[in-house]
């Protein structure tokens, strides 16, 4: 086998299995340092996306509550009207039934003039 490799066809033979060896060698050292660089790249990538969710997140955070505050706002508001017209209701409800109380023809079977004002009031 030394003979062989002494021999013309034998160097020649051993030096292209040398040199595929070498290109093979190349070609995986320069394809492993791409990846190297795909895999920062992407990681860069990936990591600016979760920047900017979390941004987002935190943008929509500060929306939904300004937009609860301003709606707890409005509901307090109208909850205070009410009160207010509930308040109004009641005050005109217990004058009209002192009125009725203090009117002269409150036994009578018929509704009079004063008591249809009382009614149309309530309206």
């Amino acid at each position: 086998m030394i003979a062989f490799l002494l021999s013309p066809v034998g160097r020649w033979l051993a030096g292209a299995v040398a040199a595929l060896a070498l290109l093979l060698g190349a070609y995986t050292y320069v394809d492993h340092k791409g990846y190297q660089r795909a895999a920062a790249h992407y990681e860069q990538q990936i990591a600016a996306t979760a920047a900017a969710l979390a941004e987002a997140d935190a943008n929509e955070q500060r929306r939904q509550t300004i937009t609860n505050n301003a709606a707890k706002q409005r509901e307090a508001a109208a909850i205070a009207a009410l009160e207010s017209a509930e308040a109004d209701n009641l005050e005109l409800r217990r004058r009209l039934a002192s009125e009725a109380q203090q009117d002269p023809d409150a036994d009578r079977v018929a509704i009079g003039d004063a008591g249809v004002q009382r009614i149309n009031k309530i309206r």
